[in-house]
C-alpha cells in the first residue's frame, strides 16, 4: 500500500511578518494587491517605483526579509533568486490609537490612528 503512494516533493518556502505598521489596512491592501502572485524580482521593481505610496517601502523590506529567510532556511539547496515567487501576501487590521482634537463650542473630534499587520510567504518556483 505504501508503494502506491507518491511522495510529494516539498517546495521550499519561508514567511515574514510585520506588525503594528503605522498605516491603515485599506491603504496597505492597494500596494499588496499589486504584487500578489508575482515573481520577487518583478514585485521589488514595481514597489521601487511606487513613489506615491509610502507603504511600498515597508512592503519591499518585508519581501526582502522573507527571501532572506528562505535562503537561510534552505542553505543546502541551491535556490535561484529569479525563481522565487510570492505565494501569499495579506494585510490584517491592527490596533487603533484613539486621539481627540478640540473642536468648537467645547466639543471633541475623534482621530483614529490605524495600524496594520502584513504577512508574506515566498516559495521557490523552480519545479514548475
Amino acid at each position: 500500500m505504501s508503494a502506491d503512494k507518491k511522495e510529494e516533493k516539498k517546495i521550499p518556502q519561508a514567511s515574514a511578518k510585520v506588525k503594528h505598521l503605522r498605516s491603515s489596512a485599506r491603504k496597505a491592501r492597494l500596494v499588496v494587491d499589486e504584487v500578489r502572485g508575482k515573481k520577487v524580482g518583478d514585485a521589488l521593481a514595481l514597489l521601487q517605483f511606487s513613489i506615491h505610496k509610502h507603504i511600498a517601502r515597508d512592503v519591499e523590506k518585508l519581501i526582502k526579509s522573507a527571501v532572506a529567510n528562505l535562503e537561510y532556511k534552505n542553505s543546502d539547496i541551491n535556490i535561484e533568486p529569479k525563481d522565487i515567487v510570492i505565494k501569499t501576501i495579506w494585510v490584517d487590521e491592527g490596533t487603533t490609537l484613539k486621539r481627540f482634537q478640540p473642536k468648537a463650542q467645547g466639543r471633541a473630534g475623534r482621530i483614529l490612528k490605524r495600524m496594520c499587520h502584513i504577512s508574506v510567504t515566498v516559495a521557490s518556483d523552480a519545479g514548475n
